[in-house]
């Protein structure tokens, strides 16, 4: 059921979200992430190896489809060089209702930035990069979805997302 792609390419959010809508679903959830520009970013580069990248998507979809009646899920992320601006990740969630939707969606979103293996790498203007260190905000999201939200408890998950 989900769909699960690794790209260089640029995606069409509004093309995926319609892909979603086709079939049983009463409701469509998505997200779709940005590189951001600040402090004079001028490209993100994501690394990754494929199989084990592509293994902990499945898992985290797998989990997803657990804990909520999905109609289809759909993750999209992009790997290579990217300019601030540029899609970097799409994640949209179909379900007869809304409540399993939105709370898969955001339950993807929250556990790809904590345990999707990408190594991040930032290209400044001034000519200095960085590899990416994990932030302590992304963990805190990702416990949100603690026991309490385990298959058997729809619709139990916070949607504050702060």
């Amino acid at each position: 059921m989900p769909v699960i792609r690794l790209q260089h390419a640029v995606f069409d959010p509004v093309a995926e979200c319609a892909k979603l809508e086709l079939g049983d679903a009463g409701a469509v959830a998505s997200f779709t992430g940005l590189v951001r520009g600040e402090g004079g970013l001028v490209a993100l580069e994501l690394e990754h190896y494929p199989a084990m990248t592509e293994e902990a998507l499945k898992r985290i979809a797998a989990d997803a489809a657990g804990r909520w009646a999905l109609a289809g899920l759909t993750i999209v992320h992009r790997v290579g060089r990217m300019a601030p601006g540029e899609r970097i990740v799409f994640v949209g969630a179909a379900s007869r209702h809304r409540g399993d939707a939105i709370n898969a969606m955001h339950f993807v979103i929250d556990w790809l930035k904590t345990d999707a293996p990408f190594w991040k790498r930032e290209e400044f203007a001034d000519g200095h990069s960085a590899w990416v260190e994990a932030r302590e905000g992304d963990a805190v999201q990702r416990e949100k979805w603690s026991d309490r939200t385990k298959k058997g408890c729809r619709g139990a998950a916070p949607l504050s997302g702060k």
